[in-house]
């Protein structure tokens, strides 16, 4: 990413090499987090292997803005020239504060206006509530349903897939705002 992303509250930017421990913290050492985001669980914070996220060009950092501390990630995958796949994950100390909202809903303005792409989609294990609802609060709708997509923890998990299309985004960020302003 050529430039820092900034909302209300967060900064999302590329990770550095200090948020080894934070990354740490909040993601691979985060067994609540790991039950529905996709990461290698990690012991222990000296055998960490951090590399390989610092040379990854798709994975983007979500700092509160005070501190500039990482909290969570975005992921930006499955890249087509009119469509992008985006996931997110945030430690489970700040779920329930809005803080993944507010990351998605400012990376898909990102994937729009920035990037090009004509749709945004994200998925999430079924049953997944927390995530399907920043995905509708982000104005994203369901797309479809994919059985037994994939194995993670040992277990056969279902895919929901919600979608959201640059038409459409530019309306609900447009109500978004409005309703912010309002408070």
């Amino acid at each position: 990413m050529s430039s820092v992303l900034e909302s209300e509250r967060l900064i999302i930017d590329s990770l550095r090499e200090t948020d080894k421990e934070a990354y740490f913290r909040n993601i691979s050492h985060d067994r609540k987090v790991l039950e529905t985001f996709i990461c290698k669980y990690a012991d222990n914070l000296e055998e960490f292997d951090f590399s390989g996220y610092l040379t990854n060009s798709s994975l983007f950092a979500i700092r509160l803005k005070e501190t500039e501390q990482l909290i969570g990630i975005l992921v930006l995958c499955d890249e087509t020239e009119v469509s992008c796949e985006i996931g997110y994950g945030i430690g489970s100390r700040y779920w329930n504060q809005g803080y993944a909202t507010e990351a998605v809903r400012r990376f898909i303005q990102y994937c729009f206006d920035e990037k090009g792409f004509q749709t945004v989609y994200a998925s999430f294990f079924t049953g997944n509530d927390a995530s399907r609802r920043v995905m509708e609060k982000c104005g994203m709708t369901y797309c479809r349903f994919s059985e037994k997509e994939l194995t993670y923890l040992g277990v056969e998990r279902d895919l929901t897939y919600y979608a959201i299309v640059r038409h459409q985004a530019k309306g609900t960020i447009s109500i978004i705002k409005q309703k912010e302003s309002a408070k």
